[in-house]
């Protein structure tokens, strides 16, 4: 497949960085039988959370970064919640969950608040008053702690996989 797009330098961005308090937010947390409201809090409660933030569902990056989430195994091998955020409705994730095998929670944010909260929003060219997340990885521990950082400087660009690995392990 020969995919054509050019690549776009994203604008400088003051995000959440490691050792920064995770701003909470309550969501629709959807995985594949049902959706519900759910706080960041809610899951730190339970143990450390790595939130994915990616472009909508339908993008072919979310497809790369689902897949080689779950190529990878985090949420086998890590002892953290893998939870992504992105614009798409309840419905667009079920129907990501369903197509793409993904074992992880997802997180609609249609108002692209959770990512202007990260200071991660991406208004989109031609598209006045719409923006989606810049992808972005944010491990955080039980307090609420940011323990590891990274945000897209360009588009499209993805995690450094093996990065964000140490940092689960280290966990």
């Amino acid at each position: 497949m020969d995919l054509d797009f050019d690549v776009v330098d994203l604008p400088e961005t003051d995000h959440v960085a490691s050792g920064d308090e995770a701003p909470d937010f309550t969501r629709p947390l959807v995985n594949e039988e049902y959706w519900a409201d759910a706080s960041l809090s809610d899951l730190t409660a339970e143990g450390p959370v790595l939130l994915v933030f990616y472009t909508m569902d339908g993008a072919f990056p979310a497809t790369y970064i689902w897949n080689e989430i779950r190529d990878r195994e985090w949420g086998e091998r890590f002892d953290a919640q893998v939870v992504g955020v992105s614009i798409s409705d309840p419905y667009a994730h079920k129907q990501l969950i369903e197509e793409r095998g993904i074992d992880h929670d997802l997180f609609s944010d249609p108002g692209n608040g959770v990512a202007e909260a990260y200071g991660i929003e991406n208004p989109l060219d031609g598209m006045t008053g719409v923006s989606e997340p810049r992808p972005a990885v944010f491990l955080v521990d039980e307090d609420r702690t940011v323990e590891y950082a990274w945000v897209a400087e360009q588009w499209p660009d993805f995690p450094d996989y093996d990065a964000v690995e140490d940092a689960l392990a280290s966990h």
